[in-house]
């Protein structure tokens, strides 16, 4: 069987109101990483003034101010300044965002399983929450209709 070190990692950029993402969405990462679904990898908190001028700061330097308390990263530099760079351009002025990259733990057996027995992911797509909600939501009223 093949073994991988790491699952599958997805790498977000997610806008929030101020400086840090409400504390309610730190406590579900924490408590994905706890269950073992999900290993943080990186975690940069992008920040455009409204001059265009980007700061970037890794939760790494600072993970208490930003309410991870003792979670440590797996693997800093996930995201690299190119990535910074290029992300930082989707950001508004007077905005911030995190970028969040996370393997996929839950994945890893899957992703182990597929290259052993010679698959191939050729295409892979997230489809965001609200819209599964609102998909959802649609076809069930249709059907009450």
């Amino acid at each position: 069987m093949a073994e991988f070190e790491y699952g599958p990692v997805e790498l977000h950029l997610v806008g929030f109101e101020g400086d840090r993402p409400d504390p309610g969405v730190i406590a579900a990462i924490v408590e994905l990483i706890e269950a073992g679904a999900v290993r943080l990898l990186d975690f940069i908190i992008v920040s455009k003034s409204e001059d265009g001028e980007v700061t970037a700061v890794e939760i790494e330097d600072d993970s208490d101010r930003y309410g991870f308390g003792t979670v440590e990263l797996a693997e800093l530099g996930i995201a690299g300044d190119e990535d910074i760079e290029e992300l930082a351009e989707m950001i508004p002025p007077g905005a911030s965002a995190a970028i969040v990259a996370y393997e996929l733990v839950w994945a890893k057996r899957l992703a182990e399983s597929l290259a052993v027995s010679g698959g191939v992911v050729l295409r892979s797509e997230r489809i965001p929450a609200p819209v599964v909600n609102a998909l959802v939501e649609a076809a069930q009223e249709e059907e009450e209709s």
